[in-house]
């Protein structure tokens, strides 16, 4: 096929996976509404998304909420089936919705017609300063709204690994981007050939200052001792031995325990 073909049936595709997209969505909604999951004996629509399509449990309620909120903004489904707005917009748009709906209401023409101008990054930009002004306007504190609002939580996965999800003010937020950014711009400078995603750069970026923080000479002490990894190991490193153990995540292998052994303490435990 010719390369303008491929881009031509590309972007017919791309426009009719949104139209099904946003079809399935309003379906959704009207299970939602009229509360069909209960004859399957479930509480909520993500959780007869979830069960019966295999579809991940946060995705789910994501997919509900924006089912619920498009029911409510008439402008935005218009763009949608004139395919003047993404789906990406529509997350958006929705997270501005559910901030402040009577405000919302009222604005929805104009962050429409920024959904059609902008990208989704500068849309989100847009968005941002919408919600500010709505919330200068109602006279609200916003930055103690917005800290009001954070959370993170960590939770370990039956496989030992660590799932993080959260949300952070602004402040924090850009103290962890740039926290982050330092890093992977360090790792840059220092070249060389490096074969993971943007996403995993990231993840080992997070872990890096982490690392480095415990490193510190300053950090507070708990019942007299500087935090830090703990791993406990059988007496004697050898097949059969009991499997070495993370304070939190659990067993780990072999491995990995003789690599943090390699800079370590040692405290003799009878257990």
């Amino acid at each position: 096929m010719p390369d303008a073909l491929i881009e031509e049936d590309f972007g017919e595709l791309q426009r009719a996976t949104e139209q099904l997209e946003v079809e399935r969505l309003r379906r959704l909604a009207e299970i939602d509404k009229r509360r069909l999951f209960e004859r399957d004996g479930h509480l909520s629509a993500a959780s007869w998304l979830a069960t019966r399509f295999k579809v991940a449990w946060g995705a789910a309620r994501e997919q509900v909420r924006i089912a619920r909120g498009l029911e409510e903004m008439p402008v935005v489904r218009r763009a949608l089936g004139e395919g003047e707005c993404s789906l990406s917009g529509l997350r958006v748009l929705s997270s501005c919705r559910e901030a402040d709906p009577e405000a919302f209401r009222t604005s929805e023409h104009v962050l429409v017609e920024a959904a059609r101008s902008h990208s989704v990054r500068d849309l989100t930009r847009v968005a941002a300063y919408w919600r500010q002004a709505v919330e200068r306007e109602h006279a609200l504190e916003s930055e103690e709204k917005l800290r009001a609002d954070r959370r993170l939580h960590a939770s370990v996965t039956l496989l030992g690994t660590v799932r993080v999800d959260g949300m952070l003010d602004p402040e924090t937020g850009e103290t962890v981007l740039t926290a982050l950014g330092a890093v992977l711009d360090a790792e840059a400078r220092a070249g060389g050939e490096d074969e993971r995603t943007p996403a995993q750069r990231r993840a080992d970026a997070l872990g890096e200052v982490c690392r480095q923080w415990l490193d510190g000479a300053g950090r507070p002490t708990v019942a007299g001792e500087h935090p830090h990894l703990t791993v406990t190991v059988g007496a004697e490193v050898l097949p059969g031995a009991p499997p070495s153990e993370l304070d939190h995540v659990g067993p780990v292998r072999r491995e990995a325990t003789r690599r943090i052994a390699c800079d370590a303490s040692l405290m003799r435990v009878v257990l």
